[in-house]
C-alpha cells in the first residue's frame, strides 16, 4: 500500500490516491483494447474543473442514468441501473452524507463498497477523473453536472486494477458485486452454448427464459439483455453489447388482445433499433392513441420500445438480478418468497486431491462435499461462486469485437453443483453417487456463479461442487438462501475407530505445532522442502511382549476455520534410536502414511508398529502455507510393564524435546 498524498487545489488540501495514480498504470493493463489509443491524451480533472456546479446526483433522477464513454463496460453500466431503482442498495455501495464539492468538509475523496467473495470491501478513491479535451472520456451521467457514475466507475476500476480491465464482462457479475445478491443468466436462443461442456449424466436442459415466470416480480428484479450480433438491422451493434430492460408491461390492443412491450435503455445513450415500435412505427397503430402517446413519452434519450416477439428473436440472453428487500434479504424470482436464512462456506479444488472433475470421472467422489440440513420444508437456493483466476496487468483481457464467452474461458472453470438427499450422515458414498441427484444446476458452465433452486423437505442433503475437468483448480464459495431454517457444514472424512482396548490401556499425548511460511512449511513429499516440516519423535516400547506389534493411533487436527482449511496429511518414518537430534531417513520410504492429503479439519491413521523409534512429519500438500495444528498420539500399553509415572515422564520428555524443535 502506497502512502496517501495530499495536493493543493486553490486554497484546499485535497486527497491524491497513491494506490491508483493519475497515469497510464491506472488506465491500461496490456494495451490490447482501444483504451490504449488514449495514451498521452488523457488529463485527470476533478469534477469542479469539469462542471461549474458539480453534484453526485441530478434533481431529475432520469438524468442520473449512465451514458457509456470510450470504455467497453456496458455490462457494468447496465448493473448500475439497479442502484438508482433501489435507494437502500445505493446507500450500501455509496454511503450517504459524504462531503461533496462546496462543503467545507470536502477533501477530494469518496468511499465505495463492493461485495467480493462473501464480504463487503471498502474502496476509497480521489475524485480526479480521466478526461480528453476537458471532458470525461469514460462513463458519465446524462446530466453533465452529476458525477456518481464516473466516480463509481473509477472505484470499480481500482478494484479490478485498471480501467482497461473493465473492458468486456458479464452483467451478472457486476450485479452481484453491487448488491451481494444473486443473478442468473438465461438463454433466449434455440440451443445452449456449444462452448459449455456437457456430460452424459448432466441434464440436457437449455435454460430458456419464460417472461411469464418473472412477470409477478418484474418491478423488483433487475433485468438486462445482450446481443452478440446486429439486431434489428442496427449495424453499430457488431459485437457483444448489453442493454437494460427498464420496464415491461402488457398493453391492451385496439383489437381487444394484448401485446407485451419492453422499454430498453442503450448505455450508449442513442437509439440503435429499427423495429415496429420505433418513432411512428406500425406497431403503435395497434394500440389506443392515448396509450401510445403515454408510452412514447416515457422513452428517454437512448431508450426504445419493442414487443416480446422482437425481444425473444433478436436478443441472445437475459440476466436477471434477484430482488433484495430493505433488510437486505433476497427474494426468490420463482415464488416471491423472502429468503431470510443465509449461510456461506469457502472451499477449494486442488489438483490431485480435491479436484475430482465431473460425474463421468472416476475421481468425482474426491470433490469437496458439504452437508445441508433442512429443518423445515421450504424453498432453497444454493449458489456455487468461483473466484476469478488471478489477473495480472500484463495479462490479455479481450480484443474489441470478440465474443465475451472466449474471455470467460480464460478466467473461469466450467462448474456445476449437484445435490443428493441422504437418510442419515452415515452412508455409502460410492453407492449414493451412482444414483441420480435430487437437484442440480445446468450443465457445467463457464460462469462465475451457478445457482441451484429446489423446494426441499426436512432432511440431510449432500452438496458436491465440481469442475468439468478433473485436476482443474480454483477457490469457490458455497452460498445458501432459504425460506426456512437450514444449516451448512463441510463434510469431514470419518476417522478410523480406535483398536480394541480390552487387553491393555492407552497412553495419549498431544503436541501443538505450526507451519510457518519460509521456515518449516515444507509441503508434501512431492517437494524437496518436505524435510523442513515439523518433526515429532516418539517410541514404541519394548516390553514383555517384545515380539508382538503395538497398536498406534495418530490424529492431525488443523485449527483453521472451515472456510480456510488446507489439504493435510502426515508420514511416519523409522529413525535411529537415541541421540539428541532426530535424523530423518530421506532415502527411505515411510513405514506408514496418512495420504492423500485431505481438505478437512482432521485426518487420522490407525496402524500397528513394532517396537522402535519413529518420527511423525505432518504437512500441508503445498509448501509455504502457514497454519497451526494439534497432533494427537495414542499408544496401547500393557499395565504390567508401564507404570503411570513412567508414562508421564516419557510424555513430558517428548513434549520438551518437541518444544525445542519447534522453537
Amino acid at each position: 500500500m502506497k502512502e496517501e498524498a495530499w495536493g493543493w487545489h486553490g486554497d484546499q488540501v485535497l486527497f491524491e490516491d497513491g494506490d491508483f495514480p493519475c497515469d497510464d498504470s491506472s488506465l491500461l493493463s496490456d494495451g490490447s483494447t482501444p483504451v490504449a489509443r488514449l495514451r498521452g491524451d488523457v488529463t485527470w480533472r476533478r469534477p469542479q474543473e469539469v462542471s461549474q456546479s458539480p453534484t453526485l446526483f441530478p434533481e431529475n433522477i432520469n438524468l442520473g442514468h449512465a451514458k457509456q464513454g470510450l470504455l467497453g463496460d456496458c455490462w457494468f453500466l447496465c448493473a448500475c441501473t439497479v442502484l438508482l431503482k433501489n435507494k437502500h442498495l445505493l446507500n450500501k455501495v455509496l454511503p450517504p452524507d459524504q462531503p461533496q464539492w462546496g462543503d467545507s468538509r470536502y477533501r477530494g475523496s469518496f468511499l465505495f463498497h463492493f461485495w467480493q467473495q462473501g464480504h463487503w470491501t471498502e474502496v476509497t478513491i480521489d475524485d480526479r477523473l480521466p478526461c480528453v479535451n476537458s471532458a470525461l472520456c469514460f462513463s458519465r451521467c446524462h446530466s453533465p453536472t452529476a458525477f456518481w457514475v464516473a466516480l463509481l466507475e473509477k472505484a470499480y476500476a481500482k478494484l479490478h486494477g485498471s480501467y482497461e480491465l473493465l473492458w468486456a464482462g458479464q452483467v451478472s457479475e457486476a450485479l452481484v458485486d453491487l448488491t451481494g445478491g444473486l443473478s442468473e443468466r438465461w438463454n433466449l436462443g434455440d440451443a445452449g452454448s456449444e462452448e459449455e461442456p456437457r456430460t452424459e449424466q448432466d441434464s440436457d436442459r437449455v435454460r430458456r427464459l419464460d417472461l411469464n415466470l418473472l412477470y409477478p416480480m418484474k418491478d423488483g428484479c433487475a433485468l438486462s439483455c445482450s446481443t452478440h450480433s446486429s439486431p434489428g438491422g442496427a449495424t453499430e451493434l457488431d459485437q457483444y453489447h448489453a442493454l437494460t430492460v427498464m420496464e415491461w408491461l402488457d398493453v391492451r390492443m385496439v383489437s381487444g388482445g394484448q401485446v407485451r412491450l419492453l422499454r430498453i435503455r442503450n448505455p450508449w445513450g442513442r437509439c440503435c433499433w429499427g423495429g415496429a415500435w420505433i418513432g411512428s412505427g406500425a406497431g403503435w397503430n395497434s394500440v389506443e392513441p392515448s396509450c401510445a402517446a403515454d408510452l412514447q413519452g416515457k422513452a428517454a434519450e437512448g431508450e426504445f420500445w419493442l414487443d416480446e416477439s422482437e425481444f425473444l428473436s433478436h436478443f441472445h440472453d437475459v440476466t436477471v438480478g434477484y430482488p433484495i428487500s430493505d433488510e437486505m434479504h433476497l427474494k426468490s424470482i420463482y415464488t416471491g418468497n423472502l429468503l431470510t436464512h443465509t449461510h456461506q462456506l469457502a472451499g477449494r479444488w486442488i489438483k490431485g486431491h480435491s479436484a475430482g472433475g465431473c460425474r463421468n470421472c472416476s475421481s468425482y467422489g474426491n470433490n469437496p462435499k458439504f452437508w445441508l440440513k433442512v429443518s423445515e420444508a421450504g424453498e432453497v437456493l444454493v449458489s456455487l461462486l468461483q473466484h476469478r483466476k488471478q489477473r495480472r496487468k500484463e495479462q490479455y483481457t479481450q480484443m474489441p469485437g470478440k465474443d465475451s464467452k472466449n474471455t470467460k474461458h480464460q478466467h473461469y472453470q466450467a462448474v456445476a453443483l449437484h445435490m443428493w438427499k441422504v437418510e442419515k450422515k452415515r452412508f455409502n458414498l460410492s453407492r449414493m453417487l451412482n444414483k441420480p441427484p435430487c437437484a442440480s444446476t445446468h450443465c457445467h458452465a463457464y460462469e462465475r456463479e451457478v445457482v441451484l433452486h429446489a423446494q426441499l423437505e426436512p432432511a440431510h442433503y449432500l452438496l458436491i461442487p465440481s469442475t468439468f475437468l478433473a485436476g482443474a483448480e480454483a477457490h469457490f464459495l458455497i452460498r445458501v438462501f432459504s425460506s426456512s431454517p437450514t444449516s451448512l457444514s463441510a463434510l469431514k472424512s470419518p476417522a478410523p475407530s480406535l483398536p480394541s482396548t480390552t487387553d491393555g490401556e492407552w497412553e495419549i499425548v498431544c503436541f501443538q505445532g505450526s507451519w510457518v511460511m519460509g521456515t518449516n512449511a515444507g509441503g508434501s513429499r512431492n517437494f524437496p522442502s518436505h524435510w523442513q516440516n515439523p518433526c515429532f519423535p516418539f517410541t514404541v516400547c519394548d516390553d514383555t511382549a517384545a515380539t508382538s506389534e503395538v497398536n498406534v493411533r495418530i490424529t492431525l487436527h488443523q485449527t483453521s476455520h472451515d472456510t480456510d482449511l488446507y489439504p493435510i496429511g502426515f508420514h511416519i518414518y523409522k529413525v535411529a534410536a537415541g541421540g539428541s537430534e532426530v535424523a530423518l531417513p530421506k532415502d527411505e520410504e515411510p513405514v506408514a502414511s496418512c495420504v492423500p492429503h485431505c481438505y478437512t479439519q482432521d485426518v487420522s491413521l490407525a496402524c500397528c508398529l513394532p517396537p522402535g523409534a519413529y518420527a511423525i512429519v505432518p504437512s500441508t500438500y503445498q509448501p509455504d502455507l502457514s497454519g497451526n495444528f494439534t497432533l494427537t498420539l495414542a499408544r496401547r500399553v500393557h499395565r504390567k510393564v508401564v507404570k503411570s509415572q513412567e508414562r508421564l515422564g516419557r510424555a513430558i520428555q517428548e513434549v520438551s524435546h518437541i518444544s525445542v524443535m519447534q522453537s
